[in-house]
């Protein structure tokens, strides 16, 4: 395990107000205090959009020397929730969303993102467990900050019995727990997909994670050896095809900059992109299951249907057999 996270007590960069700053060790552009604001302005220059990943709550660090939260009277003492820790992540408290003091600790940090044009922000450790008061308060705060930001929550399984406040509140959600490039969990998202068929539309979508295609684990950080992705070919077209039909949003996870033709065809497939993106924004729906064939549509804004034919067993000679019945 090359997981930076096993560094406790490392004291990270904040400003005078408390709030995380960007290492100058590895994005030397956020030198005197500019933070992502020259990052977002080069990706925005390429036409793109450029979003961060951070953890839910309040640095440690701001705690222990009780800074003053930026644009209130209230200080890092009276936001966190020293009793509140992330099971797997040692350098934050959890904050008490539900206070004015809460809120306003959200609201100064997405008020930085703000200024730093952020377009997109996951929130990590927020929705396995649930953390209802900080959702609410992540969503009041973008709604408060001045810029249109796209809330994304993490890590899953977010309860279903959450799914309307969820929609109510974010952007996307993680349906799943982390996915990588194993048949098994590519197999057990066909059930977590169906469980919240009913729960997505326009503005609010779970979220089965990221495409583990490609080069992985470059760095070899917490998720195994550098390799190229584990799944088969047949198994990636699977993995775009219900990600795709469901819909959820597609993130890649792979090292994009060294993918090979096979990969790129795969990703950049205009038919597949477009029924994963069709803009009447229902989701698809499973019509069929029965011995590991299933059957998937979902309809589009043109009146057509997207169907998708998925065989979750081994036998080759089965699928097809079925596949003619069904088509007959």
């Amino acid at each position: 395990m090359h997981s930076p996270n096993e560094h406790a007590g490392a004291r990270l960069p904040i400003d005078a107000f408390g709030r995380l700053l960007p290492a100058v060790s590895r994005f030397p552009s956020a030198a005197s205090g500019r933070g992502f604001k020259p990052l977002a302005d080069a990706v925005h220059a390429l036409g793109l959009r450029f979003g961060i990943h951070i953890m839910r709550g309040i640095p440690r660090v701001a705690v222990e020397t009780n800074t003053p939260i930026e644009g209130s009277s209230f200080t890092a003492r009276d936001a966190a929730n020293t009793e509140d820790k992330c099971s797997w992540c040692p350098f934050m408290y959890g904050v008490r969303g539900a206070t004015p003091a809460g809120q306003a600790w959200y609201d100064s940090i997405f008020r930085q993102y703000a200024q730093w044009d952020l377009d997109f922000v996951k929130v990590d450790d927020l929705t396995s467990p649930y953390h209802a008061e900080e959702v609410q308060a992540v969503h009041e705060a973008i709604a408060n900050c001045g810029r249109p930001i796209v809330f994304s929550t993490s890590p899953g399984e977010t309860p279903i019995e959450q799914a309307g406040h969820v929609a109510a509140n974010a952007e996307m959600w993680r349906a799943t727990g982390d996915f990588w490039d194993e048949w098994r969990q590519l197999d057990y998202a066909f059930g977590i997909a169906h469980r919240w068929t009913g729960h997505g539309g326009p503005g609010h979508w779970p979220d089965l994670d990221m495409l583990p295609l490609g080069h992985l684990s470059v760095r070899k950080r917490s998720v195994g050896d550098e390799r190229q992705t584990r799944f088969t070919r047949a198994e990636q077209v699977t993995l775009l095809t219900l990600w795709s039909i469901a819909p959820s949003p597609l993130m890649l996870g792979g090292n994009f900059a060294d993918a090979d033709a096979w990969e790129i065809a795969l990703l950049s497939n205009d038919e597949v992109l477009a029924v994963n993106q069709d803009a009447a924004a229902r989701q698809g729906h499973r019509v069929s299951s029965k011995e590991g064939l299933e059957l998937w549509l979902r309809d589009l804004q043109d009146g057509s249907r997207a169907l998708a034919l998925f065989n979750r067993t081994d036998d080759d000679a089965r699928i097809r057999a079925r596949a003619a019945l069904t088509m007959a």
